[in-house]
C-alpha cells in the first residue's frame, strides 16, 4: 500500500507578516489564510501538508536538518534569506530532498538584488 506524499512547507524571514506587507507584491491573504489554502490544494492532489514558519535563520537550517523521514518533498519561500544564505543552501541539500522554491511576487521583476536565488538551481521548480 502506498503512502500518501508529505510535502513540508516552509515560510521564512517575514511571512508571518503576510496582511501588513506592501499589498501590490504580496497580496493582502494572512500567513493563516495561505495555509488553509495550500492545504485544500494538497488535499485535491492528495498531499499532507505539514507548515513552518520562523524569523530565525538558524531555526530554519535545523528544521531542514530534522526533515529526514517526515517529508517527502519541500515547498520552501525563504523570504529574503533566498538571496544570500549559503547556510540554507546547504541545509536543503542535506536535506535531499525535491524541493520548490516559490515566492509571492515576481522577483525576476523586482529589485535587482531580489533576481538572486542560491538555492535556485537545487531546486526541481521556481513559482
Amino acid at each position: 500500500m502506498a503512502s500518501i506524499p508529505r510535502i513540508e512547507v516552509m515560510h521564512g524571514v517575514n511571512l508571518d507578516q503576510l496582511g501588513r506587507r506592501k499589498a501590490e507584491h504580496y497580496g493582502t491573504v494572512t500567513l493563516d489564510e495561505l495555509e488553509r489554502r495550500i492545504t485544500g490544494f494538497g488535499s485535491e492532489l492528495g498531499l499532507v501538508t505539514r507548515f513552518f514558519q520562523t524569523n530565525s535563520e538558524a531555526e530554519f537550517v535545523e528544521h531542514l536538518h530534522g526533515l529526514e523521514g517526515l517529508a517527502d518533498g519541500i515547498v520552501m519561500n525563504p523570504g529574503a534569506w533566498t538571496h544570500y544564505s549559503w547556510a540554507i543552501r546547504d541545509a536543503l541539500e542535506i536535506a535531499a530532498l525535491p524541493t520548490v522554491e516559490v515566492h509571492l511576487s515576481d522577483v525576476d521583476a523586482r529589485e535587482e538584488f531580489r533576481r538572486v536565488s542560491v538555492v535556485r538551481d537545487i531546486c526541481v521548480a521556481t513559482v
